[in-house]
């Protein structure tokens, strides 16, 4: 029997697509953690301070007990210890790195039988960290040859009308393209203002995860030709339920599938199929000829490198907390990046020859290294998804223009005002060399 969903479920669904860029829920009791330098950044060798309070309805409360650990991000903690916090604040002597990197403080309180969390990352010399993943000397070879491999292969678009989504000022389409290689898709959602003219257009990659897409109607609304793809070869307008049984089932860790050959790797069809969008959205008649974007979050913001370093069509990015940075972070005694391919729970799955051959080829500081067009960065010092010192190894190493909007608290979410600052940025980029 077909499955009914109804709109509430459909809602909730959406709302955990966007997960990842939504302030997680407020509790009414709340563990503050913060070092003692405003802008959270040492010098290595410095010390740090962690100072700790818990509020209820904003008032520190008295003789709470509270467990805390201190150690660099994603690794044992040096420092485990508990104490009552007998006036409500309690200061903790955090030590120091002696090198670049990230100390996090992290503190649990537990009141009624329930447990309440906080954080706070302590940066040492942030724009110091290096990479540790090897670059391939093939590496533009072995792109450039996937690229024109890949070019050959007709798009054979099709476009489907979305009437029920459309809006008085954009239409919204469903779009299905032939990818990488024949008979394998690429769908996403288009959204075109109606007005005749010429607009600039914006990709929209994806976070990770399996799920629908609604299109970016709204920067649309704002006189840019949108594209937002999914990347695993199936329609972006199914039911909600096909997408949640994808995620536990055939597509189950995807991010792994074939990681000991860099030509069968899962991300080689991701990567090229955002080169493949790009072909399309700039054979579109409404496209001004000139000025394309790429901006995504997460594996988005991974993708949004990717696809700048690998189109010299695209003249801006946005990324926030870019993923698949430096995954092979923990084999040097530090964090890397998301999926946490080679962390002590994967490592005896992945810590093989070939598959750290592989990574070479797709970790996105190797992308970094070869953007040339201005970027907008943006991401939090408790990001434990993405930590940051795999952002800063792909950052540290781009040398076009670039502005890097730090929200210092926030983890794997943004505030709307982040979110205000990303997508006005990209807007104005596209729209300012399209007039």
């Amino acid at each position: 029997m077909k499955k009914i969903y109804p709109l509430r479920l459909l809602i909730l669904l959406l709302m955990l697509s966007v997960q990842l860029h939504a302030q997680p829920q407020e509790q009414s009791v709340k563990v503050v953690v913060a070092p003692d330098h405003d802008n959270w950044t040492y010098k290595a060798g410095e010390k740090v301070k962690f100072s700790i309070t818990v509020l209820k309805s904003g008032t520190p409360l008295k003789n709470v007990k509270i467990v805390y650990e201190v150690g660099p991000e994603k690794m044992e903690p040096t420092k485990k210890d508990s104490t009552v916090l007998a006036n409500g604040t309690f200061s903790i002597d955090g030590g120091t790195l002696k090198a670049s990197g990230f100390l996090r403080c992290t503190v649990i309180a537990k009141i009624d039988n329930k447990e309440y969390r906080g954080l706070a990352t302590a940066g040492f010399d942030p724009a110091s960290i290096t990479p540790t993943v090897e670059n391939p000397s093939d590496f533009t070879r072995f792109w450039d040859k996937a690229k024109a491999d890949a070019a050959k292969i007709p798009m054979d678009a099709k476009v489907t009308l979305l009437p029920e989504r459309c809006t008085e000022n954009v239409n919204v389409y469903h779009v299905n393209l032939q990818n990488f290689k024949l008979g394998a898709r690429l769908y996403g959602i288009l959204c075109v203002p109606k007005k005749e003219g010429k607009y600039p257009a914006l990709l929209r990659v994806p976070g990770a995860g399996v799920r629908p897409y609604a299109g970016d109607v709204a920067t649309a609304e704002r006189g840019v030709i949108t594209l937002e793809i999914g990347i695993h070869g199936i329609p972006v307008t199914m039911d909600p339920g096909v997408y949640a049984d994808l995620y536990q089932g055939s597509l189950y860790q995807y991010f792994s599938f074939n990681l000991d050959s860099r030509e069968r790797y899962y991300y080689r069809r991701v990567y090229l199929g955002c080169v493949r969008a790009n072909d399309f959205l700039t054979s579109l008649p409404q496209y001004d000829g000139t000025n394309l974007g790429v901006a995504g979050g997460s594996q988005g913001g991974a993708l949004s490198i990717v696809t700048a370093a690998l189109d010299p069509r695209v003249k801006y990015l946005a990324a926030f907390y870019p993923a698949l940075s430096d995954v092979t972070g923990y084999l040097n005694g530090r964090a890397g990046g998301w999926p946490h391919l080679f962390d002590k729970v994967n490592l005896r799955h992945h810590n093989t020859k070939e598959k750290l051959e592989t990574v070479k080829y797709y970790d996105v500081v190797n992308f970094a290294r070869l953007i040339k067009v201005p970027g907008f960065y943006s991401w939090g010092f408790n990001d434990e998804t993405c930590p940051p010192t795999s952002m800063y190894a792909s950052y540290n190493v781009i040398n076009a223009p670039k502005e890097l909007f730090l929200a210092l608290e926030t983890g794997h979410w943004t505030y709307p005002e982040q979110r205000d600052k990303f997508n006005d940025w990209i807007v104005s980029k596209l729209q300012s060399k399209a007039q």
